[in-house]
């Protein structure tokens, strides 16, 4: 054997030694990007500064549920994904009129008829949606995210976001193929009723430049309240039992009597004019029909009432809106305009209020034409008309340059037409307000909110790793309130026999109400941002947010004066481990200077005042791990410290500032603000697996915060009582192949009850032997059989 013989073999063994080492680090170097990958975190893109970015590079405390992450949840509604934001706070008295409030910016009085403006401002895609009295419970379905914007956002999203900003950012019609969906559920309430989802939604290019989307849906919740039978005497307060009246409810007694009846659609265009220019018009609507009362009265028993008249509403609202977005030269431009119309019908049992009204005072007397006493009990028909305009226009330099900025316009005009009727069946004309015959009151008004502003915000990279961010918004607001309340002339020294002027409003007798009130103002926000590395920043902001004072509906009142909120916030956005591991936060401290305050005063009239001083602190935080392929856990929390930081005395001075000196206050410095709790916190983990040909998956979710207040005033706290902290468990599983989905879930596993919301129908001094606790929904087993196309 030669020598080259010899070192060709040596080399040839070398080469395939050589080979199979090199495969072997690729496989494993190939197993390790796999396993990576399998365990790599999305990119979450917003929205939240007018613009699309990656969440981790967007120094604001944002929590984002994508569309994914809803139907995991099974989130439907409002109430379903606010549980998910531990920012979030919320009161509610049933679908369509629950109350959102962000960090503890909450003094517990806002859910009053027709008060202040929201703190927290919703939108829908780039259109605001929240309306004099709360926002629109949009039902959750083909929803690309929810955003959860904490802190004020008063420099991008103006008024009603001085605690924090809500959008609800829909999908969108695309001309990259055709796709469409429906989907169908069945669930039952344990010991309530039977509920059915039906959804389904199309994407059809009606060429490549021209899109469509068509989204709709049929949806029945089931009730799980029982009005029971019962009986209520008036007594006339002589010595004549004669003269006494009972009442009884036999004609309402009904089980699973709080049922909701939701329809709505939504119908999106998309059209590309040309290389830079696109218009997306939509039209979205929605009817929510309610039958009973949200709430129960523990002293009737659990998940159980006894009311008299009936008890209903019905939410209807349709909006139209219009997204312009193109380039002029390099700068992006960007139009946004909505139009709301939202009209609400309710009607509400008022026996509470007469009942302990008459008895605490001298006995009814309410008399017929004849003379003849009647039945004293009251019930209420209202009736309220929202319009909503808004119109924003926007200019966004591009985003690759070291300062890059985007300044813009806002005009906004929200309209309140109120109407509630309360109503005495028999009641003689000479008690009846005019024109409307065994009306005991009446307010018929028309308010007007204006709101104008320009705003700006620049970025700066001072260096490659810092960056300063500067805005500011300049507003001007106008507040208008024309109309009639009260009694007629035949009873009391107010209402009619308090007009100066022929009626205004139509269907009033005469106008006792006209007024106005002016504001003008600014809110800066600078941020401080360090990028440590490409997974890691941390940021320090200081932001301002303000809500717009008005005129009270008590026309003896004087108008109430904008409150504004400091926020001084230090924060963090971080990936780790091979972006398997991402955590959240921020720390923060705000200043609610003057803030509104709404109780029910004199005859259960709104009565809005500016308070005092408040001081609040907090931390929150969200992770989301993916320690394993397959499995994910996600996880968040916030600790909120809020309380008064000056006495709340109850009374102005004549200009209308707080007085905050008083020898017995209402509520004494150092009091913790209601409705928000000290922790909330949520943490759900979800394993996606195989089994055999299908996806299959398993998840539990569970949610829990500690007690809380529902009013700010001692007296009140005393007889309303405290909300107990609570705790709830869901799970659900499912398996999917070929977008064909089957899954079944259990919500609230172990039926704990949630007391959501606690009050009396009237001002507590008065009623509150009759509470009422808005619960959650009872232990509800559901199934989902869903298809994609």
């Amino acid at each position: 054997m030669s020598l080259g013989t010899v070192r060709s073999r040596r080399v040839g063994v070398y080469s395939a030694a050589l080979m199979a080492s090199t495969m072997m680090t690729g496989l494993a170097h190939a197993q390790s990007q796999a396993a990576q990958s399998a365990t790599a975190l999305e990119e979450v893109v917003v929205t939240a500064q007018k613009r699309s970015e990656n969440l981790q590079d967007v120094p604001v405390s944002i929590q984002a549920l994508g569309g994914e992450k809803l139907e995991q949840l099974q989130v439907g509604a409002f109430v379903d994904y606010v549980k998910y934001l531990p920012s979030v706070s919320f009161t509610t008295s049933g679908p369509g009129f629950g109350q959102v409030y962000m960090r503890g910016v909450a003094s517990g009085g806002d859910g009053n008829h027709s008060g202040s403006l929201p703190s927290v401002g919703v939108y829908l895609d780039e259109q605001p949606v929240t309306t004099i009295q709360g926002a629109l419970d949009v039902h959750v379905y083909d929803i690309a995210r929810v955003e959860a914007l904490a802190g004020p956002q008063g420099t991008l999203y103006g008024a009603s976001s001085q605690a924090g900003t809500i959008r609800i950012i829909t999908n969108k019609p695309t001309s990259t193929g055709f796709k469409a969906g429906v989907d169908v559920e069945a669930n039952k309430v344990d010991g309530g009723g039977t509920g059915h989802t039906l959804e389904g939604f199309v994407n059809i290019p009606l060429s490549d430049k021209i899109a469509v989307r068509l989204v709709g849906w049929d949806v029945r919740d089931a009730g799980y309240i029982d009005n029971v039978a019962g009986t209520r005497t008036y007594t006339r307060g002589d010595d004549d039992p004669t003269n006494d009246v009972t009442i009884n409810n036999n004609n309402r007694v009904e089980k699973n009597y709080n049922s909701v009846y939701t329809q709505g659609g939504r119908a999106a265009l998309r059209i590309e004019l040309d290389d830079n220019w696109v218009v997306t018009p939509q039209v979205m609507g929605q009817v929510q029909k309610v039958g009973g009362l949200f709430a129960y009265d523990p002293k009737v028993g659990d998940l159980k009432v006894s009311h008299f008249y009936p008890e209903s509403s019905k939410d209807k609202w349709v909006q139209a809106a219009m997204t312009i977005e193109g380039q002029v030269a390099n700068l992006d431009v960007t139009y946004s305009g909505s139009y709301l119309k939202r009209n609400d019908v309710v009607n509400s049992d008022y026996t509470d209020y007469s009942y302990f009204y008459d008895q605490l005072g001298s006995g009814f007397y309410w008399t017929d034409n004849a003379g003849n006493l009647v039945n004293p009990s009251q019930y209420i028909q209202g009736k309220d008309r929202y319009r909503k305009e808004s119109h924003e226009i926007r200019i966004a330099s591009p985003q690759d340059q070291k300062l890059r900025f985007v300044v813009g316009g806002f005009y906004q005009k929200q309209k309140h037409h109120i109407f509630q009727n309360y109503k005495i069946d028999g009641l003689g004309s000479d008690y009846s307000v005019p024109g409307y015959t065994g009306t005991i009151w009446l307010t018929k008004q028309d308010r007007v909110d204006r709101d104008k502003a320009v705003f700006g915000q620049a970025e700066y990279d001072i260096t490659d790793q810092l960056m300063l961010t500067a805005g500011i918004r300049f507003f001007k607001a106008r507040n208008t309130l024309v109309g009639f309340y009260g009694y007629g002339a035949g009873y009391g020294s107010t209402g009619e026999r308090a007009c100066f002027k022929p009626a205004v409003v139509e269907g009033s007798p005469c106008t006792n109400l006209d007024k106005a009130v002016k504001e003008s103002g600014n809110v800066p926000k600078v941020t401080l941002t360090y990028k440590i590395d490409g997974d890691k920043l941390v940021y320090a902001t200081y932001s301002k947010g303000f809500r717009p004072g008005g005129i009270n509906r008590r026309s003896t009142l004087p108008p109430y004066q904008a409150d504004y909120l400091k926020n001084y916030e230090a924060g963090w956005k971080t990936t780790w481990f091979n972006n398997s591991f991402r955590w959240n936060g921020a720390v923060f401290m705000e200043d609610w200077k003057n803030f509104q305050f709404s109780i029910l005063g004199a005859n259960g009239l709104t009565e809005i005042k500016n308070a005092n001083q408040a001081r609040i602190k907090g931390v929150e935080s969200d992770i989301t791990w993916v320690p394993a392929p397959g499995l994910t856990i996600n996880a968040s929390a916030a600790y909120t410290d809020a309380k008064l930081s000056a006495n709340y005395c109850g009374f102005t001075d004549t200009a209308g500032n707080p007085i905050t000196e008083c020898a017995s206050p209402q509520a004494p410095d150092g009091q913790v603000l209601p409705v928000t709790p000290k922790f909330k916190g949520n943490v759900t983990v979800r394993y996606d697996f195989n089994l055999g040909d299908w996806d299959a998956f398993a998840q539990g979710s569970y949610v829990g915060q500690t007690s809380n207040w529902t009013d700010l005033r001692t007296e009140e706290r005393g007889l309303i009582g405290k909300q107990p902290g609570y705790s709830t468990v869901d799970a659900s599983t499912g398996i999917d192949k070929d977008g064909l989905s089957l899954s079944v879930y259990i919500k609230n596993i172990f039926d704990k009850r949630a007391s959501l919301n606690r009050y009396a129908e009237c001002s507590e001094s008065l009623c509150y032997p009759m509470t009422y606790t808005v619960p959650n929904q009872p232990r509800t087993f559901g199934i989902k059989l869903g298809k994609t196309f």
